[in-house]
């Protein structure tokens, strides 16, 4: 059953053809969107779907059409906006304690905010960094060897490096991490209710403003201490920078974590592309198999989420003001006219147009960091210990298939 808009002149589906959105992950592909998720293509780069609370947000699949509305300011981040496609009921009680900062907010308020910080991500901040994140990764493979011969990557080196890294950076005590790991996994499971997710996110609002406090009165070399600074010139409130500092926090190490762990598995499931990582001293080598990694994977899943602020008309279709959008970067990333044979890992290829990191005034304002962590901790890890394997057979390896941010809860490896 379809039907034509008035508007366009174009086919639709019909109320029984609205496929159901998310489709669970397949156990078959685990490195790949499922197959009802790439079914989505099939209706063009564009479709409408029956999500939460049956509503009928639109997918966007197509690389160039996602690439377009991430930039189009008639879309809007904020969640509260009737039409919002989200998992989570905006007129909960708790909703608005589990906002994260600036990533919610539209313009020119977004922008404010994310100026703040946004110097300390810089290519060139980032660069300095280097050294420093060598040392850690050297450090943690240091003592990953001195045990059993066995360990958990994701334990042992996935998830402690990229959680030191942004203590470095924000000035958070390091010996906590275990406390703001255990409510960051709070709070991007796909499968907490709305109360925990709230919990959790107080739980770091509050640890964060008590931080932010002392260093209103003993500042550091460090990004609250310098958001402090414009806490008084009046520039932010106390609140907002301890807001910014859970975002932070939560995507300082959450996203690479399960990327390294995640690329891990893969390349070893690749040895030949492995190789390549671990033998060359080419830098350049090194940086395109980062990006392609990125493609491949897509760790952001349930999609970049938008209500539409006026009538918007892309690929044939109008979206109208006050509908859902819902921008699936894992089926941008493997559009066959932006990456032919998209489902073949190939760390030759130039993956740089993917969507990993989004787009437009919304990007993820971390990337540098994340690239620069990748960059330092495959080959380091490869080179340090070449017979790296799992102890599990794939199948039997604990994926996420309950969070939002993709990856895997561990991964037992062996040399």
């Amino acid at each position: 059953m379809t039907s034509t808009s008035p508007a366009t002149g174009t086919s639709t589906p019909g109320i029984a053809d609205i496929p159901d959105f998310p489709p669970a992950r397949s156990s078959q592909c685990p490195f790949a969107p499922s197959p009802e998720m790439r079914a989505l293509t099939e209706h063009g780069p564009l479709t409408q779907v029956r999500s939460w609370g049956d509503s009928t947000p639109w997918a966007v699949t197509g690389h160039a059409e996602q690439k377009a509305l991430l930039s189009d300011p008639r879309l809007s981040v904020e969640f509260t906006r009737p039409g919002f496609p989200s998992p989570v009921d905006p007129t909960h009680a708790h909703a608005g304690s589990t906002d994260l900062s600036f990533v919610g907010m539209d313009d020119p308020e977004h922008a404010r905010l994310r100026r703040m910080i946004s110097g300390a991500f810089t290519i060139k901040r980032v660069e300095a960094m280097r050294p420093r994140v060598q040392e850690m990764a050297d450090d943690f493979i240091d003592a990953m060897l001195a045990g059993p011969g066995q360990a958990d990557l994701v334990q042992d080196l996935a998830l402690p490096i990229p959680s030191l890294v942004i203590s470095e950076m924000l000035g958070v005590p390091y010996e906590d991490h275990a406390f703001f790991q255990t409510n960051s996994k709070v709070i991007v499971s796909a499968v907490a209710t709305s109360e925990e997710r709230a919990t959790a996110h107080t739980n770091l609002a509050t640890y964060l403003d008590e931080l932010v406090g002392r260093k209103l009165t003993e500042p550091g070399d460090d990004l609250l201490s310098s958001l402090c600074t414009q806490i008084e010139a009046g520039e932010l409130t106390r609140r907002e920078a301890a807001t910014m500092g859970v975002l932070l926090l939560l995507g300082g190490h959450e996203t690479t974590a399960n990327m390294i762990s995640l690329g891990t598995l893969l390349l070893l499931q690749h040895p030949e592309q492995l190789a390549v990582i671990r033998d060359t001293d080419d830098p350049a080598v090194i940086r395109g198999a980062v990006e392609e990694l990125l493609r491949y994977l897509s760790i952001v899943h349930l999609g970049r989420r938008r209500t539409a602020t006026e009538d918007i008309e892309v690929a044939g279709r109008t979206i109208r003001a006050g509908e859902g959008v819902i921008l699936l970067g894992e089926l941008a990333n493997r559009d066959p006219s932006v990456f032919p044979e998209p489902d073949r890992l190939d760390i030759t290829r130039n993956a740089r147009h993917h969507q990993a990191f989004g787009a437009g005034a919304h990007h993820c304002v971390g990337q540098p960091l994340a690239r620069m962590e990748l960059q330092v901790l495959y080959p380091t890890l490869f080179r340090r210990i070449p017979t790296l394997r799992p102890v599990e057979e794939l199948d039997t390896i604990a994926f996420k298939y309950d969070a939002i941010i993709y990856g895997l809860h561990s991964l037992p490896v062996t040399w």
